[in-house]
């Protein structure tokens, strides 16, 4: 069973391919295109796809896209069909003015269906509603037989938070909360208040809030702008709130400046305010999801708990997760926010519509394209770029950074999720207080509290931070308290709030990374490694040895790794 699951028309668009229920092959479209949170339709993330699998596009069984119109013809009006581009959109007309005919359609369903064939080609294309695929991408891929699930962004089709069960391989929702009122529209707002662009920079956000202080006299004017309902739904007062009115500039309205005061100007120095006001409006927004997590919590009665969707990129909050509510056992993907969107499209496909048994739980996320040897090699001697082969590279590379170099680090096939997990990664020394400030500054371009995550040997992490018995961190995805003892060790991974967002590291998903990190702590000590991602501000994750060699040159990185090929400036 082949199927090919895509996300189209959201940020960073994506596809995948899964063959009986496993994932073979799945790519960002911006990691190709070179176009930092794309929407582009993912034309070469397919092709991708289909030539890691083997496969051409008439030998798939089916294709899963993560969005359902469907739910729209509730509202259709025929002015949206009157004034096609071209005569191929009757594909979509024909069925607008049949199905709008009827007007019986009272109840959202889960997928909508559509085959077309021309000639001997033909494509059977599910529809697949938006959060249902957020759900899928976490549940599916967890090791869980069964577990709550709650999803929670901006928006999908009208809906902004789902509330479900997961039982081996089906899906059952309880309940959905709709826009305007969303946890993605409230931190947006406060994305774009700080001048940043909203739907995109949030983590700038949720980085500043570690410098403000918690409970303070901004807490109450932000906490009376939502209403938490005894249902497990909450509402946005939309006298503050705009993202979903279209038409007018602003996510935020004049009230909101009246309760806050000025928004900031994109690259203004910040304020105590702007600080207080991001830690207030943070410690909100975990209010709202345990709210939420409570609710599901009492409507299941199960110790799992599954996360998904864009607001749990928010991995200060996915850290506290079992704190703030009952669930003992707390999962979240690599790639919970829409990227993810084409691998949930094909889970919910495989499992919740034909019904499969097959369940492939991810241990690692490495999806992506990798180069051969011969590949890497004739790149770098296209662009006349000195380099060595090392055999024991792991030991060479781990005396540098001892030495403080900054390392460009390029390894197998590329992470799939917004986060570098040992295969397009930056690497530091942790010891020093100073790598923080070099990476920031010679090679991201960034904000200087922006901070960065401390990749460690998987077991040794309960021994630098606090993490529940037996925790793992695989994804990068929740941010923990340092022990008060180790954060002089390892000062340069240690945020504000002597928070970090850690990876546990393990040798069996990734043994190259880990041998580089063993190999670290023997000559130090320590078992961990300043990890970021491989990237320029503004700019994807790099993807092929062309992009890594053109990154490297453009930035203050001391050393270049790829495969066992190094290359120093």
């Amino acid at each position: 069973m082949k199927i090919l699951g895509i996300n189209h028309d959201m940020y960073i668009t994506s596809a995948a391919i899964i063959i009986d229920g496993k994932i073979i092959a799945a790519c960002p479209e911006e990691r190709l295109n070179r176009d930092k949170l794309t929407r582009v339709f993912p034309t070469n993330a397919v092709n991708f796809c289909l030539k890691k699998a083997n496969l051409h596009l008439d030998q798939i069984d089916f294709i899963a896209n993560s969005y359902n119109p469907s739910v729209h013809l509730k509202k259709f009006h025929p002015v949206y069909s009157n004034n096609r581009r071209f005569r191929g959109d009757y594909f979509y007309s024909i069925p607008d003015f049949l199905l709008n005919s009827d007007r019986q359609i009272k109840e959202d369903s889960d997928y909508s269906f559509q085959k077309v064939k021309l000639g001997t080609k033909e494509l059977n294309i599910y529809y697949i509603t938006h959060h249902l695929c957020h759900a899928a991408n976490g549940f599916f891929l967890s090791p869980f037989n069964k577990s709550a699930i709650l999803t929670a962004d901006s928006s999908g089709e009208d809906d902004s938070a789902n509330f479900l069960i997961g039982e081996k391989n089906k899906l059952k929702l309880i309940k959905k909360l709709k826009i305007p009122h969303s946890t993605g529209s409230f931190y947006s707002t406060f994305t774009e208040f700080f001048g940043y662009r909203p739907e995109s920079d949030e983590w700038k956000v949720m980085a500043l809030s570690a410098y403000g202080k918690k409970n303070n006299k901004f807490y109450k004017i932000i906490r009376k702008m939502v209403n938490l309902k005894s249902n497990g739904s909450f509402e946005l007062d939309q006298s503050y709130f705009k993202q979903h009115i279209h038409n007018l500039p602003n996510f935020y309205t004049d009230e909101f400046v009246k309760a806050l005061g000025k928004p900031r100007e994109k690259n203004q120095n910040f304020t105590n305010r702007n600080y207080d006001v991001a830690a207030a409006m943070q410690q909100v927004f975990e209010e709202i999801c345990s709210h939420m997590l409570n609710f599901l919590y009492r409507k299941t009665q199960v110790k799992n708990l599954v996360l998904s969707g864009g607001s749990f990129m928010n991995s200060v909050f996915n850290g506290k997760a079992h704190k703030l509510s009952s669930f003992k056992n707390v999962w979240i993907s690599s790639c919970p926010d829409d990227s993810g969107l084409s691998i949930g499209a094909a889970l919910y496909l495989y499992n919740n519509i034909l019904q499969k048994k097959t369940r492939y739980e991810l241990k690692h996320n490495f999806l992506g394209p990798n180069y051969s040897s011969d590949k890497i090699k004739k790149d770098l001697v296209k662009y006349k770029v000195k380099f060595k082969y090392e055999k024991n590279i792991t030991q060479v590379v781990s005396q540098e950074l001892t030495k403080g170099k900054l390392v460009g680090w390029f390894q197998g096939r590329m992470e799939f999720g917004q986060r570098a997990l040992g295969n397009r990664s930056i690497l530091a020394d942790p010891r020093s207080k100073n790598s923080k400030v070099r990476v920031n500054q010679a090679v991201k371009y960034r904000e200087s509290f922006r901070p960065f995550a401390p990749a460690v040997i998987d077991k040794y992490a309960h021994q630098y931070f606090d993490l529940v018995k037996d925790e793992k961190i695989p994804f990068m995805e929740k941010v923990v308290m340092v022990k008060k003892e180790k954060r002089n060790i390892i000062p340069a991974v240690v945020h504000k709030d002597f928070t970090a967002r850690v990876q546990t590291v393990d040798n069996k998903t990734n043994k190259f990374f880990y041998d580089l990190i063993d190999d670290f702590y023997k000559k130090t000590g320590v078992p961990i490694l300043l990890n970021t991602s491989f990237n320029l501000n503004g700019e994807p994750i790099v993807c092929s040895p062309t992009d890594a060699i053109r990154t490297f040159y453009s930035c203050g990185l001391d050393i270049l790794v790829i495969n066992n090929f190094i290359v120093y400036k």
